[in-house]
């Protein structure tokens, strides 16, 4: 007796029916399993938590929702895709398997290899479609810009008008973080999963929030409540990259007009400012994909220095006391340093803090507490909720300064709190030892006369002197950018990962 012919629709970092050319493919073909794999193995890596996995939960629970409307449940299965995809072919015939490219970490490309090999062992036809504007193979980079606004501009993939149900095959309840064996995470501010959250905010940013974007987004103060906060979404997919860059579109055509129409001083004012923070988000986006993109062609940013020049020049966390000690202070928001403090608090009490202070937090570990990027980044993954391998390795690495290729940028952790929280109310927020020290002295707490009432008591002694470790910092990268052979390392990796719009025959001079 044959057995039944079925289509499978992978859902992965794509956890919506909208705009999803999988699942209009795969729709296409006949009957469909919309397929979601709970992958334990996956969640015990070091890189992952279960505030990114409630996240993921909560959206599915939406993505079922809106799957059973269209007639077929999701089907989700714990345990390693291979051998779901084993179980599901001792019953039917699987005649094409559909899901989206993911640049992810290192796990998930092995296993996409090893997908790759079952299905080739099957024949089964795997078919996959871009969810980023992220291109492979990819020599360099010229025309990459080009080549991602044309992507965006494709119309969005409606949702299947109605999917065809197998028969026989029922969904299970999806794992908790418990039934997973994964660590307790707690996150009482952690952003809600599901693509209506996605959805309001997008709208919300557009057209109500958004309008000191440009200005806003550099303060923790701010950024909470003025940044789109989409990263999540986009993570994963509960939004599509094409989704959110046509509606920014449609926005600044908008304002454009608005601008043309003519209005009073104050209307034109607010229509510039908002037309000014949307040119800054349209940015982002791009950026978003200009940073996977580096991933996806270097996977080794995951584990090694971009630059090898930089090898051998800070220990690992784990080689000597001195850096696990440090790296826990860091991880604990416990540095003595009160903005930086507060920033790795709010991280760790919401899944969120904004690029600028992500930044200065990864160089504060680098540069000032001179510890390789590497467990650092892995501490900083899991508590960030919009957690993108593509984005956070390359980042990791370039705030760190072992990309050969950027400008080596070193924070001041006090500087940023006197720009950037001046009055100290979010430092009084997250670390509330600090309460009783005068707002001069918030910042800078060990020059109060009274500091001994506060320090160490109640709240740490700085666990460096931030103005000496970044001098010792500098020389010692300038040094190393002497060494023969350095010049023409840093050369070849702006070849292949920099940033252009031009050729790059016109800009090598610039790779410095």
């Amino acid at each position: 007796m044959a057995k039944p012919a079925i289509h499978i629709v992978w859902f992965k970092r794509d956890l919506r029916t909208h705009d999803h050319a999988p699942l209009l493919a795969g729709s296409e073909g006949g009957a469909v399993i919309p397929l979601y794999v709970a992958e334990p193995d996956y969640w015990q890596l070091p890189d992952t938590s279960a505030r990114q996995w409630d996240f993921i939960r909560e959206s599915l629970h939406e993505l079922d929702a809106r799957l059973t409307a269209l007639g077929v449940p999701l089907i989700v299965r714990t345990g390693s895709v291979t051998d779901i995809l084993s179980d599901l072919a001792s019953r039917y015939e699987i005649q094409s398997l559909h899901s989206h490219e993911e640049t992810g970490n290192d796990w998930t490309y092995s296993r996409d290899l090893a997908v790759k090999e079952w299905c080739a062992d099957h024949s089964v036809p795997w078919q996959e479609q871009k969810q980023f504007g992220v291109f492979r193979p990819l020599k360099d980079r010229d025309g990459w810009s080009k080549r991602w606004d044309a992507l965006m501009r494709v119309p969005q993939y409606p949702e299947p008008e109605r999917l065809t149900p197998v028969s026989g095959l029922a969904s299970k309840d999806l794992p908790t973080w418990r039934d997973m064996k994964m660590r307790a995470d707690p996150c009482p501010g952690r952003q809600p999963g599901g693509r209506k959250p996605a959805l309001d905010l997008l709208d919300g940013f557009l057209n109500a929030r958004g309008r000191r974007y440009r200005t806003a987004m550099s303060s923790p103060v701010t950024a909470f409540d003025e940044c789109s906060r989409l990263s999540p979404y986009l993570a994963y997919g509960c939004l599509s990259m094409r989704e959110a860059a046509q509606a920014l579109w449609k926005r600044q055509r908008d304002l454009k007009a608005a601008a043309k129409a003519g209005a009073d001083d104050d209307a034109l004012a607010r229509i510039k400012q908002w037309r000014g923070s949307m040119q800054s988000f349209s940015g982002r986006l791009h950026w978003h994909c200009h940073f996977t993109q580096k991933l996806e062609s270097e996977p080794g940013m995951e584990f090694r220095n971009l630059h090898s020049g930089y090898d051998g020049l800070r220990p690992d966390p784990g080689q000597n006391n001195l850096a696990n000690d440090r790296l826990w202070a860091w991880s604990e928001g416990r540095m003595g340093l009160p903005f930086a403090d507060a920033c790795m608090r709010a991280l760790n009490a919401t899944g969120y803090l904004n690029f600028r202070m992500r930044a200065m937090l990864m160089c504060l570990s680098s540069y000032h507490l001179w510890l390789h990027w590497r467990e650092p980044g892995l501490a900083y993954a899991r508590k960030f909720t919009d957690y993108e391998p593509g984005i956070h390795w390359p980042q990791v690495q370039m705030q760190s300064g072992t990309t050969g290729m950027n400008a080596i940028r070193i924070y001041n952790p006090v500087k940023q709190g006197y720009d950037h929280d001046p009055d100290g109310r979010f430092v009084r927020h997250w670390v509330p030892e600090l309460e009783s020290v005068p707002d001069e002295y918030i910042q800078e707490p060990w020059k109060w006369d009274e500091a001994d009432t506060v320090i160490p008591r109640l709240y740490p002694e700085r666990i460096v002197d931030h103005m000496e470790a970044a001098r010792h910092a500098r020389d010692r990268i300038r040094l190393l950018k002497r060494r023969p052979g350095f010049a023409e390392r840093t050369e070849a990796i702006y070849e292949k990962h920099g940033s252009r719009r031009r050729s790059s025959r016109r800009r090598k001079s610039r790779a410095v």
